[in-house]
């Protein structure tokens, strides 16, 4: 069997995240152990305890997403065999370059602190928001978003999660005649989402800016096993090209359904979910149909993935 790793980005995070890892397996104990030092507070702590409102900064989830799904990963890697490609959620996309031997931990917990950071600045320099538009084709949903944006503010679609779900980016006013455009044309539901700006849009222009010139410092390798880009759908195996992607993630659509049905093409037929939640899996079941997927989150899952 062809394995692919995913990893979760930021949505799949609860109070008391990987706290059972770290009270079963010495390996998951460290790397939360190591986020603490590299961090300089304990990031451990409001991933396990709260508060919830603190854990849901963006500066703080994404870290503590990452420090989460490294954590299980350490733990399966020998477990799991030859894994043949990865891919991670916007954020999980940092996760799988770890995994890939691409960034070094310690650096890719330090980057998804500054990118946190720096999303959440961009929000409060120009204010945005998104929304989830279900039950429409995508190409219906970027007809409407080029309507919106030429009657209303910027808007575009962010993430492309599976064909009938895409989530929308932009200006208030642009997303909300979006909004109303799609309910206009029978989606089934149009739900606003609770974030701190308009992510992968435009609007977080200036957050590339400060990403591009902090990754332009940093020390990349060449991916053990290719990871699939958010942006392109295609594999990256080069330390550059890496590089180059995860900034343009920023300001670029999620690609996620492409991006599932390209590991496919690839040969993929079993998938693996390392990290909080289950979202992955459940966008597996449209993307990925008919094939296996299962989420490793807590120790009760690794227990039941073992049996």
């Amino acid at each position: 069997m062809s394995l692919a790793i995913l990893f979760p980005g930021q949505g799949s995070q609860h109070v008391g995240m990987g706290q059972s890892l770290a009270t079963d397996y010495p390996e998951a104990a460290r790397v939360f152990e190591e986020a603490d030092e590299i961090l300089d507070f304990k990031i451990s702590q409001l991933a396990w305890t709260g508060p919830e409102e603190e854990l849901l900064l963006t500066k703080n989830v994404q870290p503590a997403i990452l420090a989460h799904s490294v954590a299980m990963y350490r733990i399966v890697r020998d477990r799991l065999g030859e894994v043949a490609m990865a891919a991670g959620h916007s954020l999980g996309e940092f996760s799988a370059h770890v995994a890939a031997g691409t960034l070094e931990f310690d650096v890719a917990l330090r980057t998804v602190r500054l990118r946190g950071e720096l999303m959440y600045a961009a929000g409060l320099t120009r204010p945005g928001t998104m929304a989830a538009v279900i039950g429409l084709p995508d190409g219906d949903v970027e007809a409407l978003c080029v309507r919106a944006n030429q009657e209303a503010g910027t808007c575009v679609p962010a993430n492309f999660n599976f064909e009938g779900q895409v989530v929308i980016s932009g200006d208030v006013t642009g997303v909300r005649r979006a909004m109303e455009f799609a309910e206009e044309a029978g989606a089934r539901r149009v739900v606003p989402l609770t974030v701190s700006g308009a992510f992968h849009s435009p609007l977080m222009g200036p957050a590339e800016e400060g990403l591009r010139n902090w990754l332009d410092e940093v020390n990349f390798r060449d991916p053990m096993f290719p990871v699939i880009a958010n942006t392109t759908a295609e594999p990256v195996s080069t330390a550059e090209e890496a590089r180059r992607l995860l900034v343009r993630q920023l300001t670029a659509p999620v690609r996620w359904a492409d991006s599932v049905r390209r590991m496919v093409a690839l040969g993929a037929d079993r998938f693996v979910e390392l990290g909080p939640g289950s979202v992955l899996r459940g966008l597996n079941r449209r993307n990925a149909k008919g094939f296996r997927c299962e989420s490793l989150g807590e120790s009760s899952d690794i227990e039941a993935w073992e049996d």
